[in-house]
């Protein structure tokens, strides 16, 4: 059982004219992100993007890629016919399957001065070549009661709920906006990401007694038991749940 904190100060940054990008992983440049994975959790980068700047169209293909945007609005265009324009509080999930060209942009135009903050996640499906696709749901009112949300997952016992659906059975993603002074719990894994986004919380398990952490921090937990955090100010935290490694998580 091991319990790994990463505060703000020590994750990988990359930056040019108009994206600065703070990296759970270091994803940019010339690294293995899968070496690097926490579980199944490949990807998970903390993007600030100027208005009316982003990345043109990309490919992909063999990925899950789950978006949730923080602040501004991110419009999503893609080969498949999809068009998007997701606000603070909705989340936007791809199956990249065998092949799809997107594109990502701050929606607000370069005289709004309006910046866009969006945290981007990758996790390898559980089979390859899948038909590609895009899914994208808004979660700012389920969240306002401060209790976890179940914003994407593959497992087997979220299907059918509101949550999105990824192409991975081992993991899935929470997210919660904590009211102070109340205690919430996250559920134990075999391996777990914790990042908070914004604010301060507490949190505590078997394996970490209890330690404050803020924006921009993160926690990796390997077999740790249920995470129980407090939030000290309003705060927005994202908790990865993951049921294997990334070895287990490639298809045959």
């Amino acid at each position: 059982m091991t319990v790994t904190v990463i505060p703000a100060a020590d994750r990988h940054f990359w930056a040019n004219e108009w994206l600065s990008s703070r990296q759970s992983f270091p994803g940019t440049g010339n690294f293995d992100i899968f070496a690097n994975a926490h579980g199944v959790l490949a990807m998970h980068n903390d993007d600030v993007v100027d208005p009316g700047e982003g990345l043109d169209a990309h490919h992909h293909q063999n990925m899950e890629i789950v978006t949730w945007v923080v602040e501004g609005s991110l419009i999503h265009r893609d080969s498949h016919g999809h068009t998007v324009t997701l606000e603070a509080g909705q989340a936007g999930a791809m199956t990249a399957g065998r092949g799809i060209t997107h594109s990502e942009r701050n929606a607000a135009s370069r005289a709004s001065g309006r910046r866009l903050r969006v945290i981007q996640m990758w996790v390898p499906p559980h089979a390859d070549e899948l038909e590609p696709d895009h899914g994208y749901r808004d979660f700012g009112s389920r969240l306002a009661a401060g209790d976890p949300v179940v914003v994407a997952s593959g497992r087997p016992q979220h299907a059918g709920s509101d949550a999105l659906t990824i192409a991975n059975r081992y993991a899935a993603l929470h997210v919660a906006r904590p009211r102070p002074g109340r205690a919430i719990t996250l559920p134990a894994a075999p391996f777990a990401h914790l990042f908070v986004v914004r604010g301060e919380v507490s949190a505590s398990s078997r394996e970490l007694p209890r330690a404050p952490i803020a924006e921009g921090d993160a926690v990796r937990f390997t077999d740790g038991g249920e995470v129980t955090l407090e939030a000290g100010t309003d705060a927005e935290i994202l908790y990865w749940e993951m049921h294997a490694s990334f070895d287990a998580a490639r298809p045959a």
